[in-house]
């Protein structure tokens, strides 16, 4: 049987951190769509963003992607994977999205949450999802990620996040639940018995948990069943089989532009960005360029233009400049208020690079919001090819030879991924240190 094309609906850029050789799409036209169907890579990413949108937006979009999808894979002729991809954290418009894909593009025999991301220390056992902190391992509703306030949730028991999510109308009983002990002694029976579209939560210690899973995912669909998942990056390691990226992490450095410095841009405020950050603006080579978010948006155009001068300035001295936002979490009424204030520092640092020197060597957008529409606005770019993971979890890209920031390498760097050091090891990595 043919491989299946894997279409990622991503609601963050972040969702390729475990893949390379594939496609990003930052639209969704049917022309646009159409190309990252034909691509010889086994799957494809879209980028919708809609984790950084109400719920409303987020419902559109979604309808908008699938609808455009259905005219695009008219006359396709090689089978389909769907896959909504969100925070392995369990943050996202859950079940809006998938509730729309299952509208658009199905009926499915089942729909699955599989949030498992071993890179960044997430895994589900018993189907309680933890997520890694130093030595510990923390049921998901007792970390800060639990009490976004966008898309806080009570319960890492996935039934019971489930019909706390769904309000009720599915029931934590109703949920099929897929153990360790099913997926290592293989689940074709069971996947094979699934129909109606019932939702199932699936456990995955490591790696290899998802490979045999995806094994039986694959018997499965041979025999026609048709699945949508709601996922991580992890299971799509699993899913694509790809071989090793071309170029090592350790060696990305050779895609830097003439080992020229590099901008860093920081738009990330939970924790653990924060903590990368103070080590990072200790390293060597580093000029750091806070933007004070309170005098946005009223004083942008000043805050703007003080803000390219210590940039440029930076870029002269042989520098790279670290431009973050003020790390002090502003409250708001409600989360509509907060997401338009998002927005709104989101779009000033977008205008930053719009204004960065041509001469860079490379680009670290930390933050998967950020990162989005640095690819989407930032740099405008429709489309483009991952080239792989500069650290577990991190991926990078590469812009066009036709752009005004012409073949450097765009490093996608979530908010939550890594230990204290990670941001720094990138740089380091870059610089070839």
């Amino acid at each position: 049987m043919t491989q299946p094309k894997i279409i990622v609906l991503d609601d963050d850029p972040t969702g390729s951190q475990t893949v390379h050789g594939c496609l990003l799409l930052t639209r969704w036209d049917v022309a646009t769509l159409k190309q990252g169907l034909n691509d010889a890579s086994p799957l494809m990413f879209v980028l919708t963003n809609t984790r950084g949108m109400g719920a409303h937006d987020a419902e559109q979009i979604t309808r908008e992607v699938c609808q455009n999808l259905k005219t695009a894979m008219k006359g396709f002729d090689r089978p389909a994977l769907f896959v909504s991809r969100s925070d392995s954290t369990l943050r996202g418009h859950y079940p809006i999205e998938t509730d729309v894909m299952e509208q658009e593009l199905g009926p499915f025999d089942a729909h699955f949450l599989t949030p498992a991301f071993f890179e960044g220390g997430r895994f589900t056992m018993d189907s309680v999802h933890y997520v890694r902190m130093g030595d510990k391992a923390v049921p998901a509703h007792e970390t800060e990620f639990a009490k976004d306030s966008v898309f806080g949730y009570k319960h890492s028991f996935l039934p019971d996040y489930v019909e706390e999510k769904t309000k009720g109308r599915i029931k934590s009983e109703d949920v099929v639940r897929f153990s360790l002990d099913d997926i290592r002694r293989g689940c074709l029976y069971k996947l094979m018995a699934l129909h109606g579209n019932p939702c199932c939560a699936v456990d995955a210690e490591n790696q290899e948990d998802y490979n045999r899973f995806a094994v039986d995912l694959d018997a499965a669909a041979t025999q026609g069943k048709r699945f949508l998942f709601r996922s991580a990056a992890s299971l799509l390691t699993s899913l694509a089989k790809l071989p090793p990226q071309p170029v090592p992490a350790e060696e990305m450095h050779k895609y830097v532009k003439e080992g020229r410095p590099g901008v860093i841009v920081v738009g990330s405020h939970v924790k653990k960005s924060t903590e990368q950050l103070e080590v990072l603006l200790q390293q060597e080579g580093i000029a750091a360029v806070e933007v004070d978010v309170s005098r946005l948006p009223e004083q942008l155009h000043a805050v703007l233009s003080e803000t390219l001068d210590k940039v440029a300035q930076a870029h002269a001295e042989g520098k790279t400049p670290v431009i973050y936002t003020s790390r002090v979490e502003r409250q708001f009424a409600d989360h509509q208020m907060r997401l338009r204030f998002g927005e709104h520092v989101s779009g000033f640092l977008m205008t930053v690079v719009h204004g960065l020197p041509t001469t860079i060597g490379y680009i670290i957008s930390k933050g998967g919001i950020t990162s989005n529409d640095m690819l989407s606005s930032g740099l405008a770019l429709p489309t483009s090819r991952l080239l792989g993971q500069i650290l577990a979890g991190c991926s990078v890209v590469q812009t066009p030879h036709d752009h005004r920031l012409p073949d450097i390498p765009v490093v996608i760097f979530p908010g939550n991924v890594g230990d204290q050091n990670a941001l720094a090891v990138v740089y380091n990595r870059l610089r070839g240190k």
